[in-house]
């Protein structure tokens, strides 16, 4: 079963990462080089990136029914504190604002529902519970501090921000600041949360 599921999360993992930049670039306003940019500057694309790349790394090797990749640090653990806010991100603050039709619409539920969905269970299923420890949700915070940085920086020089709340042209950067902050106590909550399960059940 794990392993079974760990195929199955790397293949839809790659096949909704290729198809979504095969739409963008297919649909289009900017050129190939400033769509594959932006392509990269979408939280939901870098972090289904993570979760393809972790379990590609952990698919069973031949004559090894075992994955190869280990949870040092609680890997695992972060990877699904990440999908998981992509997930509920997208089904409180994004969902109402548009409606993909057809391949889009599958690409989408791919990416902010079904994988997430997968992950956690993945998670409950295999993940090692009790090694993790709460002052590891400082270092989980590096990524989307980066991330956050990034966009901004990138922001400021071509306009273009991924998400309406860190727009910066129609919120200001004081505001954007504020909603960031408000993500970031969020993400504590989510991986603490994590935590706290983990030692009930594991």
């Amino acid at each position: 079963m794990k392993n079974k599921l760990t195929i199955l999360l790397a293949t839809i993992g790659w096949f909704a990462i290729l198809t979504q930049y095969c739409l963008m670039v297919e649909n289009r306003v900017t050129s190939i080089l400033e769509t594959t940019i932006r392509f990269f500057s979408f939280f939901t694309i870098l972090t289904n990136l993570l979760v393809a790349l972790y379990f590609t790394l952990s698919l069973p090797k031949k004559g090894n029914s075992n994955p190869s990749t280990s949870n040092k640090s609680g890997t695992l653990t972060a990877i699904t504190v990440y999908i998981t806010i992509v997930g509920l991100v997208y089904q409180i603050l994004l969902r109402q604002i548009w409606e993909p039709k057809g391949i889009q619409w599958v690409v989408d539920e791919l990416l902010h529902s079904v994988i997430p969905i997968l992950v956690i269970i993945f998670w409950y299923l295999y993940e090692d519970k009790k090694t993790m420890e709460y002052k590891q949700i400082l270092k989980w915070l590096i990524y989307p501090l980066i991330y956050l940085i990034f966009i901004l920086i990138c922001g400021n020089f071509s306009n273009f921000y991924p998400y309406p709340f860190v727009n910066v042209t129609d919120f200001g950067l004081k505001k954007v600041l504020i909603n960031s902050a408000g993500l970031i106590v969020f993400f504590f909550c989510i991986a603490a949360g994590y935590i706290k399960l983990g030692k009930v059940i594991k």
